[in-house]
């Protein structure tokens, strides 16, 4: 029997501000981060987003740390700092000396490239920065953690565009199964606010005029978000033994590629891992009360995502909680389903359903219990997290309250 796997700290960076706690409290309120932007989005035809306001890197880390840190591995390593607190362990703790650190992002360190490349084609400079690629790599944000924390075990990156943090979650998991490791510090981390990829998103005309209404008549698409999720895993036999805190069982997970169309959506995909991600929790479709949707806004995934879940669940669909937080905190591209795993074992804790801010009518295909616009109390013994991701990649994650 492979070993059980429960999540016992949780740490987030988002728009709604610092920690996981304002994470949470602002799905509990049915508060927003999503707000017109200014300069951050100067020159393009995107209007809003969720960023973090105020963000003062020198009250976080010493001087000569921040020319390593690019805002992304900021992000992750503030994420991570939180979560490893949570969890009851410290840096030098034997067992975050021996961790794993898996850390996915979507995008790496978007803000050193555009300011090298400003650098050199704008301001017309013959050299870049000598730390610009140790700065900039994809695994920079995996590095720093551990370079920061202490972390000694298998570190590295997962880079699977929007279900990034679902992937890496999934990895650690399968890694502690294996005794590979007892502890991880997963998650994921995301700052795309810079010219060049504000355009490209613009350039691909799948992000809103206004803001973020999944499964909503009236929606035009997502909310581009920056942040960072992370969570601490260890084997239950390890959380036992330091009578750590216990969240929740990471009890299944399921995966899937649409192996199909770039951009599109595909149903069967989908509900393939959801279907993978149940029967390896070894739960039936009837136990499942919650589903964190991945519910960009977007015209393509809300029906199909819709779909799918009618197509596992059957009639038990019309007993679901479905909710998009992206509404709350936007879309954090590979930080996203980090950050809604983070609110799912959160929602799980608190008996509450988060809820799918500014939803008006159900559009077209969209006819499932969306919990609009305010929370709602429910118990809520087991959940699912869904994530897809352009290119067909598809991760779901399933989580079981402690003790059932």
């Amino acid at each position: 029997m492979a070993k059980a796997v429960v999540i016992t700290g949780l740490g987030a960076i988002s728009g709604l501000g610092m920690g996981a706690g304002e994470l949470w409290k602002a799905v509990r309120e049915g508060r927003s981060g999503i707000r017109p932007l200014g300069s951050e989005v100067e020159g393009t035809r995107i209007i809003s987003g969720a960023v973090l306001q105020d963000f003062d890197p020198t009250q976080h880390f010493p001087a000569d740390d921040i020319p390593l840190l690019d805002r992304y591995s900021q992000f992750a390593l503030l994420a991570a700092r939180e979560a490893i607190q949570d969890a009851g362990l410290e840096p030098g703790d034997p067992a975050i000396s021996a961790a794993a650190a898996i850390i996915g992002t979507g995008c790496g360190g978007k803000q050193t490239d555009e300011e090298t490349y400003a650098h050199l084609y704008r301001d017309g400079q013959k050299r870049a920065h000598p730390l610009t690629i140790p700065k900039g790599m994809p695994s920079a944000a995996a590095t720093s953690v551990s370079r920061h924390l202490g972390i000694r075990g298998p570190v590295f990156s997962v880079a699977s565009a929007c279900a990034s943090g679902a992937h890496a979650i999934i990895q650690a998991r399968l890694m502690i199964q294996a005794g590979l490791v007892d502890v991880a510090l997963v998650g994921a981390t995301d700052t795309p606010f810079t010219y060049g990829l504000l355009k490209a998103w613009e350039a691909l005309r799948v992000v809103s005029r206004d803001t973020c209404r999944p499964f909503s008549a009236d929606r035009t698409g997502m909310v581009l978000a920056e942040g960072a999720g992370m969570l601490v895993l260890e084997s239950l036999q390890h959380a036992r033994k330091r009578n750590a805190r216990i969240y929740a069982e990471l009890a299944g997970c399921g995966m899937s590629s649409d192996a199909g169309h770039i951009t599109r959506p595909d149903v069967a995909g989908i509900a393939l891992a959801i279907s993978r991600a149940i029967a390896d929790a070894g739960m039936q479709t009837g136990e499942i009360a919650y589903i964190n949707a991945h519910g960009t806004g977007t015209p393509a995934n809300d029906p199909a995502e819709t779909r799918a879940i009618r197509q596992v669940f059957g009639a038990h669909a019309d007993r679901l909680a479905v909710s998009s937080t992206k509404s709350v905190h936007g879309h954090a591209l590979g930080a996203s389903s980090a950050l809604e795993l983070v609110i799912t074992t959160l929602a799980m804790q608190e008996g509450l359903a988060p809820p799918t801010l500014n939803f008006t009518a159900p559009g077209e295909g969209c006819d499932l219990d969306y919990v609009p616009n305010n929370a709602r109390s429910m118990p809520i013994r087991a959940a699912l997290s869904n994530s897809f991701a352009f290119g067909g990649l598809n991760a779901v994650i399933a989580l079981r309250s402690p003790g059932d």
